[in-house]
């Protein structure tokens, strides 16, 4: 006889406490308190370590996805640890529904809670793709608008945190300004605002501007960008604290944001549609949809380009433009041509170290990001890129050790030991830009 799972309830709203994975730190901070805005109680999950593999391990067959074997190690490892009453707690998991292994998670966890003896534990998803239909848990306007936003600011504070960091004059200042900003944004759904276009203008612009105003000292560091598979790329559990890594090691990274996986999801759309056939109306809602975004997305870029020392990140449509002629729009399983777009992207931005993250065995990932790196090298030939892959049995040890000679090659470069270039880099100096209060980086570039 199939085995019935439970379901997550309308009821269960009022009743349960709902855990959640952190993949983005910053954004999940604020996705968590727009979810608790529409009544649900819900904890974002930060255990860790070696135990959370361990326990996916256990539940997970060693060859699935590794992403998948760390978020349900991390529910289980959470459920085992006391904390919770087991009658009313549900777990939640995000679904793309697309053609990854991701979209298949909720079906391998659901299994491991019976193996585990956790089987009346509801599963909930979080998905836009009409997954899960009998799901109690609903996605409001009010709740999706909210989340939009979190992904919006998330993107900003990620940003420009990182383009802070690594010159700030007292450490802790730009983490201690993006807690400021989470508890801002968290006061702001409660009260109703922060979502509508003139309240995400105001804020964008706020954010620029206190973020301007932190003491820095500029010169000259190893920029590397970060992209990868989703929850690699972004969680600090699945890439073993990788951006804390290369902050450790003096580096300036730039990770592209969430919001343009967001906009990659809506834009496949309309690309299967028209490669394939489909529904015209679904095609002109989603770029529909996609215009909305493009101007929220305008907005922030604009408020981060009124301050010469920051580099603002450029939008999605031209991002998108760069896989033509180069990487085909039908590639879109995981994160498709996206990825490869997204290591164009920073190249042509100054950032051309970049460590491709990717969990073992992830094929997309391996075709649109390992396997396109000969060809980025053809059109951009200091394109200086390392595969780093993530799995239980890479050690941390191996995978810090590859970075380190990909950033041995970056160094010899910022110190022109190779010579020149070719490739504009920025000019430090004593410039006078307005909000900073120390000398800093020359809104110039100069050839090598």
């Amino acid at each position: 006889m199939e085995y019935q799972y439970p379901r997550f309830t309308p009821e269960m709203k009022r009743t349960h406490t709902i855990l959640m994975p952190n993949m983005a730190p910053i954004h999940f901070q604020m996705i968590v308190e727009a979810m608790r805005d529409e009544g649900y109680k819900v904890e974002l999950l930060d255990n860790s370590g070696h135990d959370v593999a361990q326990e996916g391990l256990k539940y997970v067959h060693n060859d699935t996805c590794y992403p998948a074997l760390l978020v349900i190690g991390q529910f289980i490892n959470a459920l085992k640890s006391g904390k919770y009453d087991l009658d009313h707690t549900a777990l939640i998991i995000t679904q793309t529904g697309g053609g990854c292994r991701a979209s298949n998670y909720i079906h391998l966890l659901r299994k491991a809670l019976v193996k585990a003896g956790f089987p009346q534990v509801p599963v909930a998803s979080l998905n836009f793709s009409g997954l899960e239909k009998d799901s109690g848990f609903k996605l409001t306007l009010p709740l999706v608008r909210k989340v939009l936003a979190a992904v919006f600011y998330g993107d900003e504070l990620m940003s420009l945190a990182n383009q802070t960091r690594p010159y700030e004059n007292k450490p802790g200042s730009a983490d201690a300004l993006v807690q400021s900003w989470v508890r801002e944004i968290a006061a702001q759904f409660d009260q109703k605002r922060g979502v509508t276009l003139s309240d995400m203008t105001a804020n964008f612009n706020a954010i620029a501007r206190d973020f301007s105003q932190i003491d820095v000292t500029y010169s000259p560091k190893v920029k590397v960008g970060v992209v990868g598979e989703i929850y690699v790329k972004y969680s600090p559990l699945g890439n073993n604290h990788l951006e804390e890594f290369l902050h450790s090691e003096d580096c300036e990274v730039n990770l592209p944001g969430l919001m343009g996986f967001v906009q990659y999801c809506i834009a496949n759309t309309s690309i299967t549609i028209r490669l394939y056939g489909g529904s015209r109306i679904v095609a002109l809602g989603a770029d529909a949809l996609m215009k909305w975004l493009t101007r929220r997305e305008q907005r922030m870029i604009d408020a981060i380009a009124r301050y010469p020392q920051f580099h603002a990140p450029t939008l999605f449509e031209h991002t998108m433009q760069l896989a033509k002629g180069v990487i085909g729009y039908g590639n879109k399983m995981g994160e498709g041509w996206l990825l490869t777009s997204e290591m164009m992207e920073l190249q042509k931005t100054g950032f051309e170290n970049i460590v491709c993250a990717q969990p073992f065995g992830c094929l997309p990932n391996h075709i649109c990001g390992k396997g396109m790196i000969n060809k980025i090298r053809t059109i951009y030939p200091n394109a200086n890129i390392t595969p780093i892959d993530y799995d239980p049995s890479a050690t941390r040890v191996n995978q810090e050790n590859r970075i380190k000679l990909m950033l041995s090659v970056a160094r010899e470069r910022l110190n022109g030991q190779n010579g020149g270039t070719g490739t504009p880099q920025p000019v430090y100096g004593e410039v006078k830009v307005p909000g900073v209060k120390v000398p800093g980086l020359a809104p110039a570039f100069a050839e090598n």
